[in-house]
C-alpha cells in the first residue's frame, strides 16, 4: 500500500508544480509534457519485463530494488539543477515504480488465496492510491509555495518505512526462466516512438521529418515485439494470456481509465493557474473533491462489487466518467471554479468503481504463477494510456487554434475512449457473491 502511495503520488502530486517548475528551470509546455512523461514511459516500457521479473526472482526482492531506485531518484529530481536533469531523474523514478507495481500486486496475491479475501485486500492497496490522488494537488499545491522540490523529497520517509515493513515479509516463490531481452528493447522503442511522436507533434507539426521518423519507428517496433512474443521460448508477455476474455477487457478498461483520470489533471492544472490564475494550492484544492470521493469510497468497492457484481460497478464507474468529460468539454470559459470542482467528481468516482474490481477480476482470472505478468500487462496499459493522454493533450493545448480548442478537444477525445471501455466492459462475465465468473 505504501508503495502505491507514492507511485500514485509522483503521477499526479507533479501536475499541480509544472507552472513553478516552468519558472524556475526554463521550458515550454513540451518540456513540461517531458517531466510527466519521462517518469508515465519509463514506468510503462518496463513494467511488462518488471511483471515477469516480479515471478522470477520473487515478488518480495523485485519490491524491494523498486523501492529502493525509486526512493534515489526522488532524491535526484529534488536536486536538479536543470530541466534536462529533472527530466532524467524523472525517467529513472519511472524504471523504479515499474518495478514496485507488478510485485506490488503478486505479493497481495501470495499472500490471499480466498477469491473473495483477496478482492478485499486489493481494495486495501488501492487505498495508497487514493490517499495519494486524494492528498497529491493539495500537498503538490502547499509544497509547492515553499518549493517544487519539496514535492519529491516527501518520497524519502515513506520509501524508507516500507523497506522496513517489507524486511518482516515472508520471502516469495520465484521461477528462473531467461530474460526476454527482444521483448523488452521493441517494447521499449515502439512506447517511446509513439510517445516521442505525439509530444513532438504539437511544436513541430505532424508532417515535421522527426515526428514522421518517430512514428515510423514505432510501427516496426510494434511488428518486431508481437513477433517476438509469438515465436519466442520465453516471451515476457506470452499472448496466448489474451485467449482470456478477462484481460483483454482489463487492457482496455485500464488504458481507458487512465487517459480520463491523468489527462484531465494535466489539461486542468494548465488551464486553472495560467488561464484563470489560480495559485498552485488553490489549484490543488479545485481537485479535492473528485479526489475525495475516491478516498470515501475505495474502502467500499469490494463489498460494493460483492453486491451489486463487478461488471455492473465498472460499467457504471466508467459510464460517469464519460458524462463527467463530456460535461467539463461543453462548459463555457465562464463557469466558476466551484462548479468545474463538483463536475470533476464525476471523474473521481470512477476510480474506486473500476480500477479495484477490475483489478479482482484480473488476479482471478490468471494462474497463481502469472500475477506478475498479467499484472504488468494490465498496469502496462495504464501507464501507456497516460503517457499518450499527456503527449496528445499537450500538442492539443499548443495548436494553432488555441488553448481552450485544444482543451476541449482533449477532454471530449477522453470522453469517448472511456465510453468505448464501457461498453468492452459488457464482454466481461458477471461475478457470483463468491467473486468467482458465473458459467
Amino acid at each position: 500500500m505504501l508503495g502505491f502511495f507514492v507511485i500514485t503520488l509522483d503521477a499526479v502530486v507533479v501536475n499541480v508544480a509544472l507552472p513553478s517548475i516552468r519558472r524556475d528551470l526554463g521550458g515550454g509546455i513540451t518540456g513540461l509534457q517531458w517531466v510527466v512523461d519521462g517518469y508515465t514511459l519509463m514506468f510503462a516500457a518496463l513494467l511488462l519485463s518488471s511483471g515477469a521479473l516480479s515471478d522470477r526472482v520473487g515478488a518480495r526482492r523485485a519490491f524491494a530494488a523498486g523501492v529502493t531506485v525509486f526512493v534515489v531518484a526522488s532524491a535526484a529530481c529534488g536536486l536538479a539543477p536543470n530541466l534536462g536533469a529533472l527530466v532524467v531523474a524523472r525517467f529513472v523514478q519511472g524504471g523504479g515504480a515499474a518495478v514496485m507495481m507488478p510485485s506490488s500486486m503478486a505479493l497481495i496475491s501470495q499472500a490471499y488465496a480466498d477469491p473473495v479475501r483477496r478482492a478485499r485486500a486489493v481494495a486495501v492497496w488501492a487505498m495508497g492510491g487514493s490517499a495519494a490522488s486524494s492528498a497529491g494537488p493539495v500537498v503538490g499545491g502547499l509544497l509547492t509555495l515553499a518549493s517544487w522540490r519539496w514535492i519529491f523529497f516527501i518520497n524519502l520517509p515513506v520509501g524508507a518505512v516500507a523497506l522496513i515493513l517489507l524486511a518482516r515479509t515472508a520471502r516469495s516463490p520465484h521461477r528462473t526462466v531467461p530474460f526476454d531481452w527482444v521483448g523488452q528493447v521493441t517494447a521499449t522503442l515502439a512506447m517511446g516512438g509513439l510517445t516521442y511522436g505525439a509530444i513532438e507533434a504539437g511544436a513541430a507539426g505532424f508532417a515535421a521529418p522527426r515526428v514522421v521518423t518517430a512514428f515510423a519507428v514505432a510501427v516496426v517496433a510494434l511488428i518486431a515485439f508481437l513477433a517476438a512474443q509469438a515465436r519466442g521460448a520465453h516471451p515476457m508477455v506470452p499472448l496466448d494470456l489474451f485467449r482470456s476474455r478477462t484481460v483483454t477487457v482489463a487492457v482496455a478498461v485500464g488504458f481507458a481509465f487512465i487517459v480520463g483520470y491523468y489527462g484531465l489533471p494535466f489539461v486542468m492544472s494548465l488551464y486553472l493557474q495560467q488561464l484563470r490564475g489560480l495559485s498552485s494550492l488553490a489549484t490543488g484544492a479545485a481537485f479535492l473533491p473528485m479526489m475525495l470521493i475516491g478516498a470515501a469510497l475505495t474502502p467500499f468497492s469490494a463489498r460494493l462489487a460483492e453486491r451489486l457484481g463487478a461488471r455492473a460497478l465498472i460499467i457504471a464507474g466508467l459510464v460517469a466518467m464519460t458524462a463527467g468529460l463530456v460535461i467539463l468539454g461543453v462548459a463555457p470559459a465562464s463557469t466558476p471554479v466551484s462548479a468545474l470542482a463538483v463536475l470533476m467528481v464525476l471523474v473521481g468516482v470512477a476510480g474506486p468503481l473500476v480500477m479495484p474490481p477490475m483489478t479482482a477480476m484480473l488476479l482471478n482470472g490468471v494462474p497463481g504463477h502469472r500475477a506478475g505478468t498479467a499484472s504488468g500487462v494490465f498496469n502496462t496499459s495504464r501507464q501507456v494510456g497516460g503517457a499518450l493522454a499527456v503527449a496528445v493533450f499537450g500538442a492539443l493545448l499548443a495548436q494553432p487554434a488555441g488553448f481552450m480548442a485544444g482543451l476541449r478537444t482533449s477532454l471530449l477525445l477522453a470522453a469517448g475512449v472511456a465510453l468505448a471501455a464501457a461498453a468492452s466492459s459488457l464482454l466481461l462475465k458477471p461475478s457470483s457473491p463468491d467473486g468467482q465468473p458465473t458459467h
